[in-house]
């Protein structure tokens, strides 16, 4: 049974990491290898799908990462990180920095996805951490799980507006009604997890390499203006390129060059070379001093990559090895509520899988003739599909291992911290989509 075979890889998986002490790139391309066979495919083919997943992976986040490491490492070196730091500090007081951290992650994780949001909001969490001496989950996971909530909940995120166009619904008003499930639920779980008794037991440190362990003095630190600028340069160009694509801006010349300088790597680059001149040669620093830097979080992120292309492989290994379309079938004659059952197929296909994006997808096929005749709202669909694409990320999910990494957690840390927060998140989700139906139809609309 092919959602036994699931289970087992992940138990063997855990074994491999935690009892034998085993890198997490050899443990995932082995469990990779061991779930092929068993599944029947052919061992001539398994290298191949083994690369094709971990191209297909990397090649998406390689350079979002990558970039995005140098840019947060630049900042840091040079002290702007600190700045903006210190600004939040100020305004909101260390009381209020989960708040502060919350509302940045959300008006950013909007229209940028969770991965760039990442890399770009990190380097200030750690540079909280440092000035404050807070716990690193304390600052840093209100930010993760806001940006988990924004990215699989709603539309221009590539999930939802994915599932949005295979059941003809109106992306505009699917971004409109998720808000008032995303934001007041992605809120409250950002600022409750971290005060969990199992979470506030975790205490793992900074990993090596990603940000600066200077601590500059104010005349040493470039404006609140440049800082702020540069931190927000990526922001602006995709959200620019998003809300230009929403608005349908035309086809023409210049919304290509919008979509070129508002696609992620562009973005990204684009704000690497402006922090090189901003924060290097104008404020004294030689291109040296800031080539090192990029050098150094380039190679902080060596392992990282390697480890989220790994857990690419597994979750290519799992598609090609027949799961989704064993799930397709054994949920095709069951009758319940359609969004109960859009939600659930979504959740399965997520656990089994990992990929959210290949969750919601397939899941969108199957719950599509659901749709017609029942009644239910799009929109509503959409959502419900998209709630449950979030629930039970864990180790054959690529995300998983870039939360796990950037947080320096253990594997059972981070499924105990990540695990637990996008499962409760989806599982409000779903009551959230539920009302939303009910207030609907109250409504006529």
């Amino acid at each position: 049974m092919p959602l036994v075979v699931v289970g087992i890889s992940v138990l063997v998986l855990l074994v491999l990491m935690t009892r034998l002490k085993l890198n997490g790139f050899a443990a995932l391309l082995l469990v990779a290898v061991g779930v092929g066979l068993v599944q029947g495919i052919g061992m001539e083919k398994i290298p191949d799908i083994l690369a094709e997943g971990i191209g297909d992976q990397i090649g998406d986040t390689m350079l979002t990462i990558g970039l995005g490491a140098m840019v947060g490492r630049v900042m840091g070196d040079s002290g702007a990180a600190q700045r903006i730091a210190g600004k939040l500090l100020d305004v909101c007081g260390p009381r209020w920095v989960q708040v502060a951290m919350v509302l940045t992650a959300m008006l950013i994780g909007v229209t940028m996805f969770y991965e760039v949001a990442f890399v770009i909001i990190v380097p200030i969490a750690f540079t909280l951490v440092r000035v404050t001496r807070a716990n690193l989950l304390w600052v840093g996971l209100p930010m993760s799980i806001a940006l988990s909530t924004m990215h699989s909940f709603l539309p221009p995120h590539p999930g939802p507006t994915a599932v949005a166009a295979t059941f003809q619904a109106s992306v505009g008003l699917t971004l409109f009604y998720g808000l008032f499930i995303a934001v007041p639920i992605g809120a409250t779980i950002a600022l409750l997890w971290p005060r969990l008794p199992f979470v506030r037991a975790m205490n793992p440190s900074i990993p090596k390499g990603l940000v600066s362990e200077r601590v500059f003095e104010d005349d040493e630190m470039p404006g609140m203006g440049w800082s702020l600028s540069v931190a927000l340069l990526p922001v602006v160009l995709i959200a620019g390129a998003a809300v230009a694509d929403l608005a349908g801006a035309g086809d023409g010349g210049p919304m290509h060059f919008v979509a070129f300088i508002g696609s992620a790597p562009i973005a990204l680059l684009l704000t690497l070379l402006v922090a090189i001149w901003a924060f290097g040669p104008r404020i004294g620093r030689s291109l040296g001093e800031v080539s090192a830097s990029c050098k150094e979080a380039a190679q902080a992120m060596a392992m990282i990559l390697l480890v989220i292309g790994a857990g690419g492989a597994f979750k290519n290994v799992l598609v090609e090895g027949g799961i989704s379309d064993y799930i397709k079938d054994i949920t095709d004659g069951w009758s319940i509520s359609p969004i109960v059952l859009a939600w659930l197929i979504a959740a399965i296909l997520r656990i089994a899988l990992g990929s959210a994006t290949v969750a919601v997808v397939t899941a969108s096929g199957v719950a599509l003739p659901l749709l017609a005749g029942s009644g239910v709202h799009s929109e509503v669909m959409v959502l419900a599909v998209s709630c449950g694409s979030i629930a039970f990320s864990h180790v054959n999910d690529p995300g998983f291992w870039m939360f796990k990494e950037y947080f320096n957690l253990s594997v059972l840390d981070a499924i105990k911290a990540r695990t637990t927060y996008t499962t409760v998140l989806a599982i409000l989700g779903l009551g959230g989509v539920l009302v939303l139906e009910q207030v609907l139809d109250a409504l006529s609309i």
